[in-house]
């Protein structure tokens, strides 16, 4: 018996691996920044001389959550396209960009590597781009979820760029330690 799924299965199939892959990306992102000390409350961070373009703390709390939804359903079309030519391939880049992506913040915000971490920006940009591709060629709508976040990583590539010209001497600015003497 060779039935063709319905377009409920399908839908249902597609719906399954999302509430897995969208929760997974948004929780290890989350994670990777909390584990990483990003953002304004970090006090190496706070003593850099940031340049003008740099958004408000708050922006980037609404954006990456968003973007990590957006990459988890475009995750989520390809890992439901099975037996698509190409499809193990978009994944390796993908997951290749995404592991990148998780990197950064601990490269940047907690082992304060400015420079490093834009030219890992970079390669996770690059990466995208490829991945971009790879997707359009299974599906449009999940290469499509991909433009704003390649969008971001350019502003954010610009804005690391400015910082570390700003901040030529950032890595020896880690704050350090209380301490206290006892006499």
């Amino acid at each position: 018996m060779t039935e063709i799924a319905t377009p409920g299965q399908l839908r249902m199939s597609y719906l399954r691996w999302a509430l897995v892959t969208v929760p997974a990306i948004v929780l290890i992102g989350s994670l990777m920044g909390v584990l990483s000390n990003s953002g304004y409350g970090n006090r190496w961070f706070a003593s850099l001389d940031l340049p003008a373009i740099t958004p408000p703390g708050w922006v980037f709390g609404v954006v990456w959550p968003i973007l990590y939804i957006m990459l988890g359903l475009s995750l989520a079309m390809i890992l439901h396209a099975r037996g698509a030519k190409g499809r193990g391939f978009a994944l390796t880049l993908f997951f290749v960009q995404l592991i990148a992506n998780f990197a950064w913040s601990p490269l940047f915000f907690g082992q304060y590597q400015v420079t490093r971490a834009l030219y890992l920006i970079i390669f996770i940009l690059m990466m995208t781009i490829a991945t971009t591709f790879a997707f359009a060629s299974i599906r449009k709508a999940a290469a499509w979820l991909l433009v704003p976040y390649m969008v971001w990583l350019s502003f954010a590539a610009i804005l690391n760029f400015q910082i570390d010209q700003r901040n030529p001497d950032a890595e020896t600015l880690v704050p350090t330690a209380a301490s206290t003497q006892i006499g």
